[in-house]
């Protein structure tokens, strides 16, 4: 198949500033694609980079839009290297949408926007949301909880153990019962104050009064400590869950060859080839929880699709962060008229 190629570069706001172990993140900066066939179907899809979680950079990006022709064919779209997962994604995402795998791609401008019926989530997933750090998270979690969230991530490792333990107190017994909180340390924490950590995940699952669940710590070595990781996951009953180690298919690959039989945290956006994580998570059956990297309307339905397909656990996927990110109203549509 051949198809007409074009793109946009984006760029979107954050409402505040994103605080992780990895530093502030004000801008989401990305790319829009447009694929469209012989018969006039269209396709959209994403390349939303996060170069410092594994993904190439913004500018590789730009950069490998630029030297394409303006008529690609499929060919084209299964060779693009593994150094480049999040053009991948985007490319064959709009490949698959094009072609009607979805119900999508009826030819001409149309466009998928925010209101439109595709978008709405899907029945069968539940939704996380994200808590901002540090002590903003006792303030956000009741506005996030009426919206109809149950499941939450607080980022930690970004202030001192002590302060965030006090607020970890405060906030297990905030919440409301029945709900679940995931723990992110983004690699942030030393071996020793994982440990801590988890023995006070632990020794909180133990206290019958504790009536949320603490789900999983996520990340909470560096990649290259693999090993630790792999320790403490046999060393306390609380959870741990990879995703740094995992951003990319093969980091994935080798984390289970090398023996992890947790939960595997996949970013579709940057993973890489969604048919070759199809295959993988169709042949090995793992623990997956899915989860955002930002992205607009356009790259959110595809990693959900793709959610909707593989996740077997009933784990909640980590999609509930539109509070952070200036809303898309008819964006990214007028973006791509206006240029």
């Amino acid at each position: 198949m051949r198809y007409q190629f074009e793109f946009r570069p984006y760029q979107r706001r954050f409402v505040r500033t994103l605080t992780t172990n990895h530093g502030n993140w004000d801008i989401r900066k990305g790319i829009i694609l447009r694929l469209t066939d012989e018969s006039g179907k269209v396709g959209w899809g994403e390349i939303a980079p996060i170069s410092w979680f594994g993904s190439e950079t913004l500018e590789q990006a730009l950069d490998f839009c630029r030297q394409l022709p303006t008529e690609i064919t499929d060919e084209t779209i299964f060779s693009i290297p593994d150094e480049l997962p999040a053009c991948q994604f985007g490319f064959e995402s709009a490949r698959e949408m094009g072609s009607g795998e979805w119900g999508v791609g009826s030819g001409g401008d149309n466009f998928i926007t925010p209101n439109s019926s595709l978008l709405t989530p899907n029945p069968s997933l539940f939704y996380s949301a994200l808590l901002p750090a540090g002590e903003a998270a006792l303030n956000q979690w009741e506005t996030l909880w009426q919206q109809g969230y149950h499941t939450f991530k607080w980022k930690i490792g970004v202030y001192a153990i002590a302060d965030e333990l006090e607020i970890f107190e405060s906030l297990i017994h905030a919440l409301p019962a029945f709900s679940k909180l995931r723990l992110d340390a983004n690699g942030g924490l030393s071996y020793e104050e994982a440990n801590l950590w988890l023995w006070t995940c632990d020794n909180l699952k133990a206290n019958a009064e504790l009536a949320i669940e603490i789900e999983f710590i996520e990340q909470p070595l560096p990649v290259e400590q693999f090993q630790g990781m792999l320790e403490l996951s046999m060393s306390y009953k609380t959870a741990i869950a990879l995703d740094e180690s995992v951003a990319t298919l093969g980091q994935l690959a080798a984390c289970y060859q090398q023996g992890w039989r947790g939960i595997f945290v996949i970013k579709p956006g940057i993973v890489g080839s969604p048919s070759r994580l199809r295959k993988f998570c169709q042949q090995y059956k793992i623990d997956l929880v899915f989860s955002s990297v930002f992205e607009t309307a356009i790259g959110r339905l595809a990693a959900l699709q793709l959610a909707a397909e593989l996740s077997r656990n009933n784990r909640a996927v980590g999609f509930g962060i539109d509070h952070f990110l200036e809303q898309e109203d008819t964006w990214p549509q007028s973006l791509w008229n206006d240029l």
